[in-house]
């Protein structure tokens, strides 16, 4: 590139410096943690003392109910195949039934817990207090609808705007990794950023490094903004939350000095295809039971979700600069799953981390699709068996502990699931086809194989009770606050949605039993799972995409019931649930997505959600905005879309990073880029040429960029100047 073009280039940078996005820049130190150190205690002292007491009563009350229910039900398994000499298979069998019936007894024991709660009178508010700082509105975007985010950002803001000019600011802080979509993004965001300095400022910053993806994007902003923001909400592409929600975060989080984060309840909203109303439907019907359980025990040693929270800038930046894991991908590496381990380092250096399940219109959207549901349940595997590098690290406490665990638990409980069903099978076969060596052992009395099914069907009756039992809480909870059971549809639409989820949920679940081991197991052998933008479209997969992902599932659900039916008919039917689920995984996914493919169960009203009946205020604000926002034009290249806009092309260059007086590295994209922009005919034919990392060099340099718009000036003779 000549002399001439890198001056006029440094000329154009120069005359839009004044209409970067970002505000002046104010660092805060990020030290990066190791996986084990010191811990600091906890203030309790700030706690109210009834607060306390309550914690240590909701601990005491799910150990207790965790262990009795427990040892009852490990004593009565060992009695059912205990009768006479156990064999080894029984003996593994036992075992994993265990873990499984543990696993099981503690979620219902938080459940119970919230569902008590829920009945008795609220006792004790948080303190608010007016907050003396300014609060950052974080938006980590990647590859996302920047429409969508607009209409987002435009409806909190005049909502804040209303109510709380001059104390928060918004920051979109992308990690868009496609040239077209960051183009889109630019020319979305171009007239709403950086428009209104004093009440609620909009900022915009592309990274151009994807180092540590979304935990790498906010730590960022604060090593270089945090300074100016006491506290920051953390959002993602989908959430959204009302101008009352977020201020009485802030007012919560300045009366608690001693506390680094609250985590509020998202709920989902929006859901318009079968399996996203089902997740709607649970979240809004049984989901407040478990928070409050969850709530209550957590005291101030809760977890982070990754969104819908306040966290306190400062403390963020002293305790939540993440390690880098030994070794190679999947378990090593950065974090993946970061905000689990980023509430566990605020706790271990003396923070509280606090979920407060009281704080209205905190709302997020869910997967639309099982397909969609078992691609991100990729990601988050990985990320959560990952943290078992943390689980017996030094200065954790114990509930931190207890979160990292159940994390992992989420997952592995498939496999121990799925090993239980196939022991199972295996010690019915034994039966059925090894003869019995009744004098195996010398004896004057023969071994009998005895099995107790009276006690075995007692066990199962008690074990079906406690894994349907919260949803029966949520229903009841629900059935007894008449407004609230109203806007469900009634006491009969209720009920009836409620037995739909139960149903359709317990089809779905030996699905996602059989993919999460897969996954599991894909792991172990070693494969890393990328980073993959999060579906937000309907989930309107053809039935060839269908079967090309439940085929296995269709035939290992056949060879379980013609095995079963084989062996005996009551194991048939015992196991009818699950391989009835997998036998019909592929028309049960493909029903699972797509909105036009729910309208009978909209019409009937089923699986409502409240805010569906009656909206609350930023949703009605979202879909206005929404539907105000302008018809997405004709499909235009990225390339031909940035010269046939000047203003666009000059305040792309405008947000690149100041290379002035630097030295070039060796980059070999932008080195083939700029050779092919040199010798293109035309902006189509440069654009067919360019890889995507070529795109994006040729879109990160302004003397590249200076020669693209004199060929647009070829192509596009009427653009101005």
């Amino acid at each position: 590139m000549s002399h001439t073009n890198n001056s006029l280039s440094g000329q154009i940078t120069n005359r839009y410096h004044d209409n970067r996005a970002l505000p002046d820049e104010s660092p805060l130190f990020m030290p990066r943690h190791g996986v084990s150190e010191k811990s600091f205690r906890i203030n309790h002292g700030q706690q109210p003392f009834f607060q306390m007491v309550s914690t240590l009563f909701s601990r005491l009350f799910v150990l207790a109910v965790t262990v009795i229910l427990s040892v009852y039900g490990i004593t009565e398994m060992v009695g059912v195949i205990t009768t006479n000499t156990v064999t080894g298979l029984q003996w593994v069998f036992l075992v994993l039934f265990s873990i499984n019936f543990i696993w099981i007894v503690f979620a219902f024991s938080q459940a119970l817990l919230g569902f008590l709660i829920l009945l008795t009178p609220r006792l004790l508010k948080q303190r608010e207090i007016d907050a003396p700082f300014k609060t950052a509105i974080l938006l980590p975007i990647y590859n996302e609808d920047p429409v969508r985010i607009r209409a987002t950002i435009e409806a909190m803001h005049s909502d804040l705007m209303a109510k709380a000019p001059g104390k928060y600011a918004f920051f979109i802080l992308s990690d868009t990794n496609r040239a077209d979509a960051w183009i889109a993004e630019e020319h979305t965001f171009m007239d709403v950023v950086n428009k209104d300095e004093q009440g609620c400022p909009v900022y915009y910053r592309r990274r151009h490094q994807n180092s540590e993806r979304k935990a790498g994007n906010i730590g960022d902003w604060v090593q270089r903004w945090g300074g100016d923001y006491g506290a920051m909400i953390v959002l993602d592409a989908d959430s959204i939350m009302s101008a009352e929600s977020m201020v009485k975060l802030s007012r919560r989080l300045a009366a608690a000095p001693g506390v680094g984060l609250i985590q509020t309840l998202p709920t989902i909203v929006f859901a318009n295809t079968l399996y996203g109303r089902l997740q709607q439907f649970a979240n809004h019907c049984f989901g407040p039971v478990y928070a409050k359980g969850l709530s209550s025990w957590h005291g101030l040693s809760s977890n982070f979700w990754g969104h819908n929270a306040i966290i306190r800038t400062q403390a963020f930046a002293q305790s939540c600069h993440l390690p880098i894991l030994s070794g190679k991908p999947p378990f090593g590496g950065h974090v993946l799953s970061h905000d689990f381990i980023e509430a566990a380092l605020l706790r271990r250096a003396g923070w509280g981390v606090r979920f407060d399940t009281d704080i209205p219109a905190s709302f997020e959207e869910a997967p639309p699709s099982l397909i969609d549901v078992l691609v991100r349940d990729r990601r988050w595997c990985q990320g959560n068996l990952q943290h078992t590098n943390f689980i017996f690290a030094k200065g954790f406490v114990v509930p931190t502990r207890l979160h990292l665990f159940s994390g992992v638990m989420s997952y592995l409980s498939a496999v121990f699931w799925l090993s239980l069903i196939i022991v199972g099978l295996a010690i019915a076969i034994q039966a059925t086809f090894v003869r019995p060596e009744y004098f195996a052992n010398p004896s004057l009395f023969p071994t009998w194989p005895v099995f107790d099914s009276e006690r075995a069907l007692r066990l199962f009756v008690v074990s079906m009770a406690i894994v349907l039992a919260p949803k029966a809480f949520g229903w009841f909870a629900a059935m007894i606050h008449i407004p609230r059971c109203l806007r469900f549809g009634g006491p009969i639409l209720l009920t009836l949605s409620t037995l739909l989820e139960m149903v359709m949920s317990g089809l779905y679940a030996p699905i996602l039993m059989v993919s999460q081991v897969g996954v599991v197991f894909s792991i172990f052998r070693g494969k890393d799972s990328g980073w993959l933008p999060q579906s937000r479209v309907d989930g309107a997969f053809g039935w060839k995409s269908v079967m090309r992902h439940h085929t296995g599932h269709t035939l290992f659900g056949a060879a379980l019931a013609v095995i079963s039916l084989l062996l005996s008919k009551e194991l048939f039917y015992w196991l009818l649930p699950i391989s009835a689920g997998l036998i019909l995984s592929i028309p049960l996914s493909w029903l699972s997505g797509g909105t036009s493919r729910t309208k009978l169960i909209k019409m009937i009203g089923l699986l409502r959600a409240p805010e569906e009946k009656k909206p609350v205020q930023i949703l009605v604000a979202l879909k206005r905005k929404l539907a105000e926002m302008p018809q997405p034009q004709k499909k235009m290249d990225f390339l031909n879309r940035l010269v046939s806009h000047p203003q666009l092309c000059n305040w792309h260059i405008s947000q690149l990073p100041d290379t002035e007086g630097e030295k070039l590295n060796f980059d070999p994209p932008r080195i083939i880029a700029e050779w092919k922009l040199h010798h293109a005919d035309s902006l189509q034919q440069l654009e067919t040429w360019l890889e995507p990392a070529e795109a994006l060099a040729l879109l990160g340099h302004p003397d590249c960029l200076y020669k693209l718009q004199s060929i647009g000036k070829q192509s596009h003779p009427m653009v101005p100047e």
